[in-house]
């Protein structure tokens, strides 16, 4: 049999407190056994399972390798707007005119990620 992936682990400066940016993101929870200061952040969702570990290393250059958002209940520019709100940043908008394309953001610990159009946004376009 082959191997699954368990989870995505990202390192970080304060796991809890990009655990708990990515849990409001993705709609999950922190895993209840995870307290600020912990140095280890489990979120759980549909989507996948994300662990954070806080490491002394801060990121310096590009991922290698980053999330697509695809929103599930909105469109892709309210779901931009809900993850702003959240503490992303706009990194680059690559929407094209005729509603294709995405939008690249950051986390609040500058780590890239994208949100692509809803499957509703597709089936439409």
């Amino acid at each position: 049999m082959a191997s699954l992936v368990r989870h995505i682990t990202i390192d970080c400066a304060n796991a809890y407190e990009l655990g708990t940016f990515w849990a409001a993101a993705l709609d999950a929870s922190l895993h209840e056994d995870d307290h600020p200061g912990d140095p280890e952040a489990l979120v759980e969702s549909k989507a996948g399972t994300l662990l954070f570990v806080t490491v002394p290393d801060r990121k310096s250059v590009k991922n290698r390798v980053h999330l697509d958002l695809q929103p599930q209940d909105r469109t892709r520019d309210e779901e931009v707007e809900r993850l702003v709100g959240l503490g992303a940043a706009l990194v680059g908008d690559h929407r094209r005119p005729d509603g294709t394309g995405w939008v690249t953001l950051a986390d609040p610990e500058g780590n890239e990620f994208c949100v692509e159009r809803s499957a509703a946004e597709r089936d439409a376009g």
